[in-house]
Formats: C-alpha cells, structure tokens, sequence
C-alpha cells in the first residue's frame, strides 16, 4: 500500500496522544472500532484508563496499550518511544492531538509559560513525529496527522503563545507534507469550535486576575459547540482520503476564508462577527471542506 492509496486501518497501529478526553478520546473509540491497534497517550491517568477500559469492553480483539506522559517533559519523550517501539515495532498513523492553552497578552505572559505552550503544543509533536518517522516510513502507507488549530490559521489578541504554537505546527507541518510526499501521508488539521475541556482547563498566567481570566474561558467556551465525535470521525475521513488539510467546523471555515481574502485586516471584522460564530448552531452540519 502506497501513501497515495487509501488509509488502510484494520489490522493497522495508531499512537495517539491527548487520548484521554475531547478529540482524542473520540479519535481512539473511531480506531478502534475500524479495527485498529491503539498506543494511547495522555497525563490524565485516570481519564485514559476510563477511556481504555471502554474500548477494550467494547473492541476486545484490538490490542491496546496507554503511557501516561506529561509532554511538557521532553527528556521522557525518547524513552516513552523506545518502549512502544519495542513492543511495537510497526506503526502506520501517528495522530499529535494533545493541546493546551493559555490565555493573556504577551506582556503578561512569563517566559517560562510561553515556553510551556511551545512544549506541549509544537516542541512535543516535532520530537515525537522524530522518533516515530522512521517506523512511519518502514510501514506501508504510513501516515502521520498533527492537530493544529483555528488559531493556527488566525491570531486573535490574547492568544499569542498558543496561536506562536499552532502557526508552527502548522508550518511543520506543510513542509513535511512536502519533504514526505510519494513516502508518508501528511495531514494538518485545524479544528474551529470543538466541544472540548480546552477552555475549561487552559492555565491563567500568574499576572492575570482570576476574574478576568474567567470571564475569556466563558467567552472562549461559548464558540465550543460542534460535537467532538462529529471532528474525530472527519479527522479519519481525512486520514482515509489522504487529505493534506482539514478544516473541522463552521467556526473554522469563516476565519480561514477572511485571512485568505484580509490576510493584514481581518481581526477587526473577524471579532465583529463573533457574535455570528456564537450563535452557530451546535449541530450544524457543515461540508467537509478542502483547503
């Protein structure tokens, strides 16, 4: 099977970080029910033995294994991949999923917390894809998927570190696309108003008043409406299909088309029209567009 052919998953190896909850945790429950074997990652142990114990009830003929990693700990990386590695030798798709946020300005952003978003968000995902390339290209028809973000497409005030983050994951993305074409299968995906616990567990810097902070994750919360399940089973189609991008979410098609057309004017429109991406219907259905 050759990368331009499509994803194969039965009988396929999937590692998938950020397993525990969200898209993650969805993107493990749609793999395994295509029959795939599962390396699942995330730093929520119990979250990821609940989610694990679901689907070995549900799936018992897939083989499963979870680490429990904080990706923030970059040192663990190449260990956590020796053992997967040495119990399996063969993996087809890595899925970098696992995010973290962080609202505030820069200014009141410290070094330390801005280096914490870059960590997780980009540094993890490009050691991680590293030490998994090699198995990827030793697979017939491997494919690697890194989850980026709306904000890696546009970048509002107040979210300058973890749109720094998803902009570069993004960028290493499309270049791996490129430099991996005809050997690996390459997809960026930029999910808009998932229903996800990121708002609800993004860290508030220290400068930053809990008031205040609190009021931006129910603002940023109000955009989370398009199923999280509805994501992870187009993020599969995606991978099936081979696309090289993703856009997952009404709130995610609008954004994109404005920083295409007003790529040095389009926040001003774009804040004005948030109230519009609010009130987008929580079932939407949407096209499943190409970018």
């Amino acid at each position: 099977m050759s990368p331009s052919a499509p994803f194969r998953f039965p009988g396929a190896t999937a590692v998938l970080t950020g397993a525990a909850s969200g898209i993650g945790e969805h993107l493990a429950r749609g793999l395994a029910a295509r029959g795939t074997h599962l390396v699942l990652l995330d730093r929520d142990a119990a979250g990821l033995d609940g989610v694990a114990a679901s689907i070995r009830e549900r799936h018992p003929q897939v083989r499963l294994r979870t680490v429990v990693v904080d990706l923030a700990e970059l040192s663990s990386l190449p260990a956590v991949a020796e053992r997967v590695l040495a119990e399996h030798p063969r993996i087809d798709l890595l899925v970098n999923n696992a995010g973290v946020a962080l609202g505030g300005r820069f200014d009141q952003v410290s070094a330390e917390e801005f280096d914490w978003v870059m960590d997780v968000n980009f540094r993890a995902p490009v050691a991680l894809t590293r030490l998994f390339l090699p198995a990827l290209l030793r697979a017939p028809g491997g494919h690697l998927v890194n989850v980026s973000s709306l904000f890696g497409l546009v970048a509002p005030p107040g979210q300058v570190a973890y749109s720094s983050s998803k902009f570069a994951l993004r960028g290493f993305t499309e270049g791996l696309r490129h430099e991996l074409a005809g050997r690996v299968g390459v997809t960026v995906v930029h999910p808009g108003g998932v229903r996800t616990r990121i708002a609800e567990s993004a860290r508030r810097p220290a400068t930053v008043p809990e008031d205040r902070a609190r009021a931006d994750r129910e603002s940023f919360a109000a955009l989370l409406g398009y199923p999280p399940e509805r994501a992870a089973a187009e993020i599969l189609g995606a991978v099936e299909k081979r696309r090289g991008r993703l856009l997952v979410a009404p709130t995610a098609v609008l954004p994109a088309a404005l920083a295409r057309l007003l790529p040095g004017s389009y926040w001003p429109v774009l804040h004005a029209l948030t109230p519009v991406l609010q009130a987008v219907p929580r079932g939407f259905p949407g096209r499943r567009r190409r970018a």
